[in-house]
């Protein structure tokens, strides 16, 4: 079964291209439009992967990631942060939050491709 993603940002012409630019490379995509949603969609579908958008209404995306590591079920969930935000200090507050790779907006698609494909190549795979 293809992985899926959860591609979570509050423009929805924005989590519009990233689905496409991932379902192209097979992966399943699931949406969320702000952090109060990703969460509620994290836990009823166990995404592979989350791409996080930062600045979101009602949670924005460095909540949702601290949120996610502190619970035991997601707490190893490949995080990706996506943001306009590309400061070094804002790099390092989305990476002590618990992402695992902080990618700055717009990211092109094979940087995307890439980045995915890393996370979710460093999860321990678990022998059922």
């Amino acid at each position: 079964m293809n992985p899926s993603v959860l591609v979570v940002d509050d423009e929805p012409m924005t989590r519009n291209l990233l689905r496409l630019m991932l379902e192209r490379d097979g992966y399943r995509i699931l949406e969320a439009a702000d952090g109060l949603q990703a969460l509620d969609v994290v836990a009823q579908e166990k995404p592979d992967v989350l791409i996080l958008d930062v600045m979101m209404p009602n949670m924005d995306g460095v909540t949702v990631c601290e949120r996610l590591r502190a619970e035991a079920e997601t707490a190893a969930l490949p995080i990706i942060l996506l943001s306009a935000r590309t400061s070094q200090d804002a790099i390092r507050t989305g990476m002590a939050a618990g992402a695992n790779k902080y990618l700055g907006k717009p990211v092109g698609r094979d940087e995307l491709i890439r980045t995915v494909r890393e996370v979710l190549a460093a999860v321990p795979q678990t022998t059922d």
